[in-house]
């Protein structure tokens, strides 16, 4: 691999599902501060919608503090609310034509799995990326689709359009996928639930 991968940004890293205290904040600045983040994305499924404003808000100003760019999962709403820089969209959320009035130019970003028909969809619609997988299984979500190389190839070959690598990207796999050209790594699981190393250190041995 080249050496000019070594400082690039190449993470999208993704909240964990509950965020339980301020020794969170700390580890989020502390990895924000290595400068391989390019996105940042909260993800808060069980959360009340109070209690996603108040910790949006923070993490939007540690975000700001190192310019990484701060998403939202599923709202657009609320994305609108925290004046973020956009929004992430799942299949079953709102559509991208809808989401697009909400946010206008922002970011928008959707889940296409491990389809041709949705990738090509989401180039349709002008998404800002566009996320595919997962490449390998995960203990952060379900895993309901597998993608692999050949997909990513493929949806590289039709479309400048960034691409993100979803499902289970570890120390173990991750250098695969930078090699077949992903632009970024959505990473979660391996940087806020590993046994091995503290949330730093974890992504200090991402190169």
């Amino acid at each position: 691999m080249k050496k000019s991968r070594v400082n690039k940004k190449f993470i999208y890293l993704i909240s964990p599902n509950r965020i339980k205290d301020n020794l969170f904040y700390y580890d989020l600045e502390q990895v924000l501060k290595t400068r391989k983040v390019n996105y940042f994305q909260l993800r808060l499924k069980k959360q009340k919608w109070e209690k996603k404003i108040f910790i949006g808000k923070k993490i939007k100003k540690i975000c700001g503090k190192y310019n990484v760019k701060f998403l939202v999962n599923d709202d657009p709403q609320l994305a609108k609310i925290l004046n973020s820089d956009g929004c992430h969209l799942g299949q079953k959320d709102m559509s991208i034509l809808k989401a697009r009035k909400i946010l206008k130019n922002k970011i928008i970003g959707i889940t296409c799995h491990n389809s041709i028909n949705l990738i090509k969809k989401a180039i349709n619609n002008s998404v800002n990326y566009i996320a595919i997988g997962a490449f390998f299984p995960s203990k952060t979500k379900k895993i309901k689709f597998k993608a692999n190389m050949e997909l990513l190839n493929y949806a590289k070959s039709i479309t400048n359009i960034p691409i993100v690598a979803i499902g289970g990207i570890k120390l173990s796999n991750y250098k695969k996928l930078l090699l077949n050209k992903a632009n970024f790594l959505a990473i979660s699981g391996y940087i806020w639930n590993n046994k091995k190393y503290k949330p730093l250190d974890a992504i200090k041995k991402l190169k």
